[in-house]
């Protein structure tokens, strides 16, 4: 019995060993506090929407940033070229939102102190307006 227990303790060893070592990495890792991110304009089609970039550049290519969206802001219908993930803050917790191929949609804030969005984009952030379908 006690040949047993320490078999499984050391069969159980050899499985952890590597998931440890395997954490060290050599990558970062970085906290960031919300009243320490730069915000800024996200541009004159949109003046009163902020933007704070974590990493990369939307202007330019993959990136990932938050979005304050002022209350009662309003996109009509549109879509953005590059696929894109989300955490927005009005979704239960938990919960996020994915565009890809460049799926037509609206983007509203209904919250009176206005929205908090969080994006991870895969290529050059756009706005690109749609047409709504003729009824």
């Amino acid at each position: 019995m006690r040949k047993t227990i320490v078999v499984g303790i050391l069969a159980v060893a050899a499985f952890l060993v590597p998931l440890v070592a395997g954490a060290k990495g050599g990558g970062k890792a970085g906290n960031v506090a919300a009243g320490d991110l730069k915000w800024v304009s996200a541009g004159k089609d949109a003046p009163d929407v902020q933007i704070a970039p974590v990493s990369g550049d939307p202007n330019k290519g993959a990136s990932k940033f938050f979005v304050k969206l002022p209350p009662t802001f309003n996109v009509p219908l549109h879509h953005h070229s590059a696929d894109h993930f989300g955490v927005d803050q009005t979704l239960p917790a938990g919960s996020y939102f994915a565009y890809t191929g460049k799926k037509q949609h609206t983007t509203k804030c209904t919250d009176p102190a206005g929205c908090l969005l969080f994006i991870d984009a895969h290529s050059k952030w756009d706005v690109v307006p749609e047409k709504p379908a003729k009824k």
